[in-house]
């Protein structure tokens, strides 16, 4: 019963916290807005907005158990090893890109409103928006959790039906090609594609894990 729960409560989780700092903070958009607009409307949102963060980042971290169990229903151990590893570093991932909005841009948040040179704190902030949120995060929390959701797509296709597996590799191949948002030639500005593309991918992600858990109920 744990798995088919957490399928259920995990997504809902993530996307409850999304549409609040999309309510609250204009997330993600506000990302594309010079580092002072950002850390004033930070700033602005106060400690409920860092809490808020702060739930954001536990749901990612929260989807750390379903890799490990959903390998259960993998009967190839190889590939339900593989998908174990996967499915687990996809979640550490995100998880470290999205805690620095809790520790620190609250304090570059200070440092900026107490008169430090605002070209030190641009140059702090992008640079870990770029490494932590952009490479670490969103690249390889996206391409891990694509592969972890064709693997285990493919993988448990003997207890699956087969619309979910079809599904479940289609939502996987987008997110590995929106994975390339900032790859490339698209390293500057992002591909505008696959801009689009992200959003929509992990609504229908939430989505597939959703229906996972409900038929592991039935």
């Amino acid at each position: 019963m744990a798995l088919p729960a957490l399928l259920i409560v995990v997504p809902i989780a993530f996307n409850l916290a999304y549409g609040l700092l999309a309510w609250r903070f204009s997330y993600p958009g506000i990302l594309r807005e010079p580092t002072d607009a950002i850390l004033q409307r930070f700033r602005a949102g106060g400690a409920g907005l860092v809490m808020l963060w702060w739930f954001f980042t536990l749901t990612a971290i929260a989807f750390l158990p379903i890799p490990v169990l959903a390998s259960q229903l993998v009967p190839d151990p190889s590939l339900a090893l593989l998908g174990l590893v996967v499915g687990v570093l996809a979640a550490l991932v995100q998880g470290l890109g999205l805690i620095r909005w809790v520790f620190l841009v609250p304090h570059l948040a200070r440092e900026a409103e107490s008169g430090a040179d605002p070209r030190t704190v641009d140059l702090v902030f992008q640079s870990f928006h770029r490494y932590l949120g952009v490479a670490v995060g969103e690249h390889l929390g996206y391409l891990g959790t694509g592969a972890w959701t064709i693997l285990i797509a493919l993988g448990a296709s003997s207890t699956l039906p087969t619309w979910l597996v079809v599904a479940g590799v289609v939502i996987g191949v987008m997110l590995l090609v929106g994975a390339l948002e900032f790859v490339g030639p698209f390293e500057q500005r992002g591909w505008a594609f696959a801009g689009v593309l992200v959003p929509v991918a992990y609504i229908l992600w939430s989505l597939w894990l959703i229906a996972f858990g409900v038929l592991l109920l039935l």
